[in-house]
């Protein structure tokens, strides 16, 4: 079940969450999720300042009430789980610039007002980093 993939930071998006509260998937048959993921790697290779954060996809993060999850992680670093993304090139743009603050960030907890605006009021869940619980 587990697969291993490379240590650092990361966005793991979770290919099979649906398109919207509505859908499951577009006209193609393809879901949300997966869509989002393709989005982040066509925002990367137009901006490589963005290809410090890897792009990672895993089945289900088990967010299905807010689809489009994604898990922000970076080693010894908080990390957060968000959702109810539309998927395309404003959300992942957004996600991946909130992902390198983040890498960039002591312990994962970036400034509100650094904050790019598509993902306020996307947050699910925090997740303290292995070894750690937040204070």
């Amino acid at each position: 079940m587990l697969r291993a993939v490379e240590a650092g930071p990361s966005v793991v998006v979770c290919s099979t969450c649906r398109l919207s509260a509505d859908a499951r998937e577009d006209e193609g048959g393809r879901r949300g999720g997966a869509l989002l993921a393709e989005a982040m790697r066509e925002v990367q290779a137009a901006d490589p300042a963005l290809a410090g954060v890897e792009v990672q996809e895993m089945s289900c993060l088990f967010a299905c009430q807010r689809h489009c999850a994604v898990h922000i992680r970076a080693p010894g670093r908080v990390g957060y789980v968000l959702g109810d993304f539309t998927p395309g090139k404003a959300a992942a743009r957004a996600v991946l610039e909130y992902a390198m603050l983040h890498a960039q960030s002591e312990e994962g907890s970036v400034p509100y007002g650094q904050w790019p605006q598509e993902v306020k009021g996307h947050f699910i869940t925090r997740t303290p980093p292995e070894g750690f619980v937040c204070a």
